[in-house]
């Protein structure tokens, strides 16, 4: 194919991209410039292009593939925190209430209603609060995985039941 041959190839299908862009998007400029940055890709690497192979398939390949990266590359950017002390409040949306500081549970007393507890329930429990998964549990301590989830479960209800007192409830 020429090069002639392929831009009007390319151009004979942009009005059915456009339309494909847009379901893609939702949003006609962002369409646009998925069909722009769509024809850029496909005429840079056109000596990729086989002949004899559906030329209209490729296209809408490389539009489809285009988008995604593209919606990839922003969800990424979206949630990465840069960390400064600027943009914190970005993080919390306005319309949500947070709990006062004096309506947490001391910390002291958590760990003492933990330690009080018998091993069975302890040591998986505090297993889980160090980030261990009920797999991961169950191997190292040799229980049946179903042992260590209703363990850690039952761990909760007794931790609800001996800091009662601390909740509104």
């Amino acid at each position: 194919m020429t090069q002639i041959q392929f831009t009007n190839a390319l151009l004979g299908l942009s009005d059915k991209l456009h339309y494909y862009a847009l379901s893609l998007t939702s949003d006609s400029e962002r369409a646009d410039d998925l069909l722009q940055e769509t024809f850029l890709k496909a005429l840079t690497y056109r000596e990729k292009f086989t002949q004899n192979t559906n030329f209209k398939a490729w296209i809408y390949t490389i539009m489809k593939n285009t988008f995604i990266n593209d919606y990839r590359r922003k969800v990424k950017t979206k949630n990465t925190f840069e960390g400064s002390n600027n943009d914190f409040h970005l993080m919390f949306t306005k319309d949500k209430v947070y709990p006062a500081p004096d309506s947490f549970y001391s910390s002291k007393e958590i760990t003492k209603s933990i330690n009080a507890l018998e091993d069975e329930y302890k040591v998986p429990f505090t297993m889980f609060l160090d980030g261990y998964k009920y797999k991961e549990i169950a191997e190292e301590l040799s229980l049946p995985l179903g042992t260590v989830k209703s363990r850690i479960f039952f761990t909760r209800k007794k931790l609800e039941k001996a800091l009662h007192e601390y909740s509104d409830n």
